[in-house]
């Protein structure tokens, strides 16, 4: 098959396409043909080295894929071949094949082309677990989600938005806080001169958020419990913004607030596969009637990856950026 390796960690120029032996399905588990995968910041971590796969995954990066159902291991009853189907990975995606435990594999919303699906097993899932499995996201509740115009962000908009929340957002130009907007922001809140628990106060009459979705970690600790409401909850689910900060734990007791970090990837396979059939009861039926669409900046062949993470690096993409083998 043909996968992108490394030889070493560094930057976008270090991951070259070369060819490894096919992977071979194990009991439980099951062959894509991978139609398309995508690019999360994540996979700029493992390229860098910070990030490595649990033990046992893949070497080759990507976390999510689409594709056609190319053999099944033994025990798989769930799906045979021929099946076109989306894919929650631990590793692996960024190649021609790849193999994955069976519960972790969702059929293709309908409405969706097969490439497009690709950007949505890893978004879905991540909000889905973090924004209404753990912190009970509620229909009327104010919800804010920091780096809106990026896939989670993006994603999350639109499943909150869907589910009746209010959402407030914050991005950094113009065009991304319009993007937003149209995906169903109620307020999109430039980050880089407006400060957003003022404004998310002011909007909520002083309450301020019930449930923020936060990827900036260290940097946004204080402020976000600044701007959560009485019995919040705020998820890190990124440290863009660094792994260290002060915690006022009296002004967190005052709302009888919660912070709580989370991480998909670590998870085991059992625990991905509850998210991934909660998803697909929940949140595919929402896909479907279109109150949720894949944003896809672009679509790249392979022997484009690095481009492909420059572009996430950069900041420009909105939405996913995919890769085709």
């Amino acid at each position: 098959m043909r996968a992108v390796t490394q030889a070493a960690p560094g930057g976008p120029e270090t991951l070259v396409v070369t060819e490894l032996p096919d992977p071979v399905p194990g009991p439980g588990e099951v062959l894509l043909d991978v139609a398309a995968t995508a690019v999360n910041r994540a996979d700029l971590l493992q390229r860098q080295g910070f990030y490595p796969p649990p033990p046992g995954a893949s070497d080759v990066i990507g976390l999510e894929c689409s594709g056609t159902v190319a053999a099944v291991g033994t025990g798989v009853t769930a799906w045979a071949v021929g099946d076109e189907v989306c894919a929650l990975l631990a590793g692996g995606g960024y190649a021609s094949r790849v193999v994955v435990p069976e519960g972790q594999v969702m059929p293709v919303p309908d409405g969706i082309d097969l490439v497009s699906a690709a950007a949505l097993p890893e978004v879905a899932c991540t909000v889905w677990s973090n924004v209404f499995m753990v912190a009970g996201l509620r229909p009327g509740d104010a919800f804010l989600v920091h780096g809106g115009g990026g896939g989670i962000g993006t994603f999350a908009i639109q499943l909150a938005a869907a589910s009746g929340a209010r959402v407030f957002t914050t991005a950094g130009s113009e065009e991304k806080l319009a993007r937003c907007r149209e995906l169903g922001a109620e307020v999109a809140i430039n980050y880089r001169d407006e400060d957003f628990v003022g404004v998310v106060r002011q909007a909520t009459d002083g309450a301020g958020a019930d449930v923020v979705l936060d990827n900036m970690g260290a940097k946004y600790l204080d402020r976000n419990v600044d701007v959560l409401a009485d019995e919040g909850r705020l998820v890190v689910i990124g440290l863009q913004g660094g792994a260290k900060a002060e915690l006022n734990l009296g002004k967190l007791l005052s709302k009888r607030g919660a912070v709580i970090a989370t991480a998909l990837r670590t998870r085991p396979v059992e625990g991905k596969a509850r998210i991934c059939a909660s998803v697909v009861e929940h949140v595919w039926p929402h896909v479907a009637d279109g109150s949720i669409r894949p944003v896809v900046s672009a679509v790249l062949p392979l022997d484009d990856v690095a481009e492909a993470h420059r572009m996430i690096e950069s900041g420009d993409a909105v939405g996913k950026v995919l890769l085709t083998p």
